[in-house]
Parts: structure tokens; C-alpha cells; sequence
């Protein structure tokens, strides 16, 4: 990205934001609640489109233009909730294969080749929710669907994973599983772009931060350059006391 504004009604929410991220690379996005961090992310996958000027450039992959359900094939998009009425009588297994259609169930018209089943086991296994295959999404607990979601967007094998506020309504214990399952799956090779306000959010394997305040990039670094108190303070405006525990950052 180079010197993009972007709107959202009335407002412009993102000011001249320059950015490269390279593919495979693991960052956090880390800033106040209504800092532009979910537009930005809404920008890099084609949900929103800066403003038009002749300096402004976006490119993905090395492309200005996509379609955007090819480009869910590149960039899988964990979204904030499971899509559709249909979902919470839908299975585990049923909902992840239904990630290749961005559908909320396996509708009649839709045709489901076998290697797509195997795929979707596959990213249910990588997420350790096997044993939700048969489990209807409604009787599942939000923990359990939020890795459903995520081996939704697994099951196209996308270079990189984009997560909005991950941990998000989840419990202490949801938290930990999740943070636990996406180690995994970074491990496995796929990059990470996380967008959080949460310091725990951000798993040891993420080695870049981007920080933002009021629709700007704030700062840009490394993880041990930026998450220091000074700059926390800075960043959220209180006082911050920070520590650092088997490669989290926890505050208060």
C-alpha cells in the first residue's frame, strides 16, 4: 500500500497509510478499539477500496486487480462470525467444506468434489477439531466455532491467514486452545496477519508489530522494539506495566 485514504460513510478512517507486508511474513496489528485497524484489514482483502488519487496504489501478490473469490484462495479471511441462518444446523465437517463456496451450508446446487472433503479433514485436524466433525455448529461453544472458522479459511491451503480480534467473547480456557491451534498452524508455514488490542493475542512466532492511532500507522518494528511500556503508554494513552512470559506479552 502507498499513501492510501480510505472512507467509510462519512468519514475517512484511514489517512495516507504506506505499508508492505510480505508473503509468509507473521504480524500483529495492534491499537485502540476504533484505530482503522479492522479497515485496514477490510482494505487488503477488496471489502474496502481506498479513495481514489493518483498517488494511492494497492497491489496484492503483485496485482492491482482480482477477483476477490480467487483472491480467497491466497489470503484465507477468518471472519468475526460464522455466515448465514443455516450454519447452526450445519455440521463441523459441512461448514468447513462450505468455506470453498463462501456459503453457510452445502446447498443442493453446490458441488463438493472429494478432494475438497479431504481437504476440510485435513484443516479440521491441523485445528485439533476433529471431533467436531459431526457436531452441529448451534450446540458448539464459541471457542469450538471459532476454530471452525478458521479451518474454514484453511481449506483453500492460503498463504496467509487474516484474523480480526481472534480471541474475541472467548473465555480463558477458549483463548489458550485457540492461541495453542494457531501456533500450529503458523508452524506449519502459513503467515499471519493478526489484528488485536489484546497484547496475548500475539503468538511468539509473530516477530513484527504494526501499531495505529486515529487511522495512521503509529510505529512499525519488531516485536521487542515496540512492545515496551514507553510505548504502550504512548500508543493507548495509560500507564502500562508489561511483562514478558514463554514468548507472551501480558499487561496491566
Amino acid at each position: 500500500m502507498q499513501h492510501v485514504n480510505v472512507a467509510r460513510g462519512e468519514n475517512v478512517v484511514l489517512h495516507d497509510v504506506s505499508l508492505t507486508i510480505h508473503e509468509g511474513e507473521h504480524v500483529a496489528i495492534l491499537g485502540p478499539n476504533g484505530c482503522g485497524k479492522s479497515t485496514l484489514i477490510k482494505t487488503i482483502t477488496r471489502e474496502c477500496y481506498p479513495i481514489a488519487d493518483p498517488e494511492t496504489k494497492v497491489e496484492l501478490l503483485g496485482r492491482s486487480r482480482w477477483d476477490v473469490s480467487q483472491l480467497r484462495t491466497h489470503l484465507g479471511v477468518v471472519e468475526a462470525h460464522l455466515p448465514g441462518e443455516r450454519t447452526a444446523v450445519t455440521s463441523g465437517l459441512e461448514a468447513v467444506v462450505a468455506g470453498f463456496f463462501s456459503a453457510s451450508s452445502l446447498w443442493p446446487n453446490l458441488t463438493v468434489l472429494p478432494e475438497m472433503w479431504d481437504k476440510a479433514e485435513a484443516a479440521l485436524d491441523l485445528m485439533g477439531a476433529g471431533y467436531l466433525r459431526e457436531k452441529l455448529v448451534g450446540e458448539m461453544s464459541a471457542g469450538q466455532q471459532r476454530r471452525i472458522m478458521i479451518a474454514r479459511a484453511l481449506v483453500h491451503e492460503p498463504g496467509t491467514l487474516l484474523l480480526d480480534e481472534p480471541s474475541n467473547a472467548l473465555d480463558i480456557s477458549a483463548q489458550r486452545e485457540l492461541r495453542e491451534a494457531l501456533r500450529l498452524v503458523v508452524q506449519q508455514g502459513t503467515g499471519i496477519i493478526m489484528v488485536t488490542h489484546h497484547l496475548a493475542d500475539i503468538l511468539p512466532e509473530v516477530n513484527r508489530v504494526i501499531m495505529m492511532r486515529d487511522g495512521r500507522i503509529f510505529a512499525d518494528g519488531t516485536k521487542q522494539d515496540l512492545l515496551t511500556e514507553e510505548r504502550l503508554r504512548n500508543l493507548f494513552g495509560v500507564d502500562v506495566t508489561l511483562v514478558e512470559r514463554d514468548g507472551y506479552f501480558h499487561h496491566w
